[in-house]
Formats: C-alpha cells, sequence, structure tokens
C-alpha cells in the first residue's frame, strides 16, 4: 500500500517559492531546503525532483499569481494612455516599496541570475516577459487607432520600450534606496507618449 504524503505539497511548492524568491536560486541549498520546508529531502526529490525541478516549478507557481489587474487595467473601453500611465506608474511605485527592495521580482531575478545560461528558466522567464508586453502593445495599438498616440509612434516599439523601462525599475528599486530614481525614469520614458 502506497505511503500518503505527510505534508501538503502545494504549500510546500509555495514555501519553496518564497526562499528561492528571498535567497535565488544558487544561494539556496537543498540543505535550506529542507529546514525550510520541513520536509526530508527523499519527499522533496520524490513529490517535485532535484532542486533545479523544484525551482522551475516554483516558477510556474508565480507564473500562477501573475498581476490579473494587468489586463483588466489595460482593455478597459475609453481613453487608453491613462491605464498605460498608471500601469508603469504602479510598476514604478511598487518596485520602490521597501518590501520590494528586499525581494524585487522572481522573474526579473531569475532573468538575472539563471535566463543566460539556463534555458528552462530562460523560457519561464519569456512567457512571463509576454504576459506584460503583448497586453501593452495591444493597448497602444488600441491608443493608436483612436488617436491618443502621434501617428509617427509605433506601439510595438513603444510596448518594448516602457516593458523594459518597467523591468528596469524592478532592478533598481531592489537596489536603490532612491524611490525618485525609479519614479523619474518611468515619468521620462511615459513623456514618449505624448
Amino acid at each position: 500500500m502506497a505511503r500518503t504524503k505527510e505534508f501538503d505539497p502545494d504549500a510546500a511548492l509555495q514555501s519553496a517559492l518564497e526562499l528561492f524568491w528571498r535567497r535565488g536560486y544558487e544561494a539556496t541549498s537543498m540543505a535550506d531546503l529542507v529546514d525550510h520546508l520541513g520536509i526530508g529531502r527523499a519527499s522533496i526529490y520524490a513529490t517535485f525532483g532535484n532542486k533545479h525541478e523544484l525551482y522551475l516549478k516554483a516558477m510556474d507557481r508565480y507564473g500562477e499569481t501573475r498581476d490579473p489587474r494587468l489586463i483588466a487595467e489595460l482593455s478597459q473601453p475609453g481613453p487608453v494612455l491613462p491605464a498605460v500611465r498608471a500601469l508603469v506608474r504602479r510598476f514604478a511605485a511598487e518596485s520602490a516599496a521597501p518590501e520590494s527592495r528586499r525581494h524585487g521580482c522572481f522573474i526579473t531575478n531569475t532573468a538575472a541570475e539563471l535566463a543566460p545560461h539556463d534555458p528552462a528558466a530562460a523560457r519561464r522567464v519569456e512567457i512571463s516577459w509576454e504576459h506584460i508586453e503583448t497586453p501593452l502593445h495591444a493597448a497602444l495599438v488600441r491608443a493608436k487607432a483612436q488617436g491618443e498616440l502621434p501617428d509617427d509612434r509605433d506601439p510595438r516599439a513603444l510596448a518594448r520600450m516602457l516593458f523594459v523601462v518597467m523591468q528596469g525599475v524592478r532592478v533598481v528599486g531592489k537596489a536603490s534606496g532612491d524611490p525618485a530614481r525609479v519614479r523619474d525614469a518611468a515619468e521620462q520614458a511615459l513623456a514618449l507618449l505624448d
């Protein structure tokens, strides 16, 4: 007869995500995971696989909880640019918040730490980024169709630029004690929408 799990795999995965988010992939050992999750190494391997597989599952979990407001905010009827501006400003404000300074964004952290040499992590980073850039592009296409953007503006290029700024403020917000730095960068990027 098979033994039943003596722990909640869903709660364990969430706990692993939090540890990886706080410490990073390389700085988190299997011993750290065993201690933090409070379950045995064999149970971790049997349920999640090795540390890398667990990390990828944590990335997937993080992706499941991505910001549901983003699409709702950008797809409201009426003028589009106020929603785009609000989104970029929200990213900047969240990036400068004390909690963000400690942990940053899990996907952005992974992009810097693992994506250059880990194809599986890089794929997940790309998917996550597409979930931001694609609705942003669609919103800017609508803005141009509604006459909110000047004719010489390229919605795809603007979406990419705003996306890169949004990711950049996450990195700088994590490392900087000066919230004006990310706020000013966001406002300068938004000026390109005029």
